[in-house]
């Protein structure tokens, strides 16, 4: 049993908010830190990827479809990217570090205290890009977790913290730590023998925008960092683009 976990989920390569999540006192003292996907995905892809193997056996990693999908770009697989600064990102990972995506398990289960058999996984449990919201219907959660015997599950993905309960499951989301919908800062959860708790790191915006731009080689950097770092979409708008594939 584990004491004490971080999780850390939608990092989608932005240092200086992962770097403010890192130096937290509480985060130093977790026994482990749980990274459910899309970690570099965005504008430092390498050394994102960098810091946290740096992290050593104290990481857990979960695949994203972002993880997944990067895997396909750098290896020249015919797929279609949404987002442009995907392609790029692929062609700046090396080739250890396409390995190191390509690796990764798409769920883990780990027993924590207080909260017994835990359930890590990107999006759900049986699919790394299926959307389910905070306030999908109840019956639309219980065909998502149709099978999945944990009473716990840690999902990412949507880029929106919450908790709730789907018929006696608790379901967390801990929010992204890159690109966050809803309120600024990097968003991440500590779970352990206090239950679940959703916190929120404040950083220094505008530092963090001029270290990515100063940094970051992609060509559209200064109009990436000013969407996603300066000027997070609303959870209300993120929430109204998901819907229509909430299901």
């Amino acid at each position: 049993m584990v004491n004490q976990v971080a999780v850390l989920a939608d990092i989608h390569g932005v240092l200086p908010a992962l770097d403010a999540v890192l130096a937290e006192p509480d985060l130093r003292a977790a026994d482990l830190i749980v990274l459910c996907g899309d970690v570099a995905a965005g504008p430092l892809p390498g050394p994102t990827l960098d810091r946290l193997v740096d992290l050593g056996d104290r990481a857990v990693w979960v695949r994203g479809n972002a993880d997944r999908e990067l895997v396909a770009l750098a290896r020249g697989d015919e797929i279609v990217v949404p987002d442009p600064i995907s392609a790029w990102a692929a062609g700046m990972l090396n080739t250890a570090q396409v390995a190191l995506l390509d690796s990764l398990p798409t769920s883990m289960t780990m027993d924590i205290a207080s909260l017994s058999d835990v359930l890590f996984c990107h999006a759900t449990p049986r699919d790394d890009e299926e959307v389910v919201l905070v306030d999908s219907a109840l019956d639309r959660w219980t065909e998502v977790l149709a099978g999945v015997a944990a009473e716990t599950i840690v999902c990412g993905h949507t880029h929106m913290p919450f908790t709730r309960l789907a018929d006696r499951k608790l379901i967390v989301n801990p929010g992204s730590v890159g690109m966050p919908y809803g309120t600024s800062g990097a968003h991440w959860a500590l779970l352990g023998e206090h239950g679940v708790q959703l916190r929120r790191t404040r950083f220094d915006t505008e530092a963090a925008c001029a270290a990515i731009v100063t940094l970051s080689e992609y060509p559209h950097i200064e109009e990436w960092v000013d969407f996603f770092v300066r000027n997070p979409a609303s959870d209300a708008t993120a929430l109204t683009a998901f819907r229509p594939r909430a299901g």
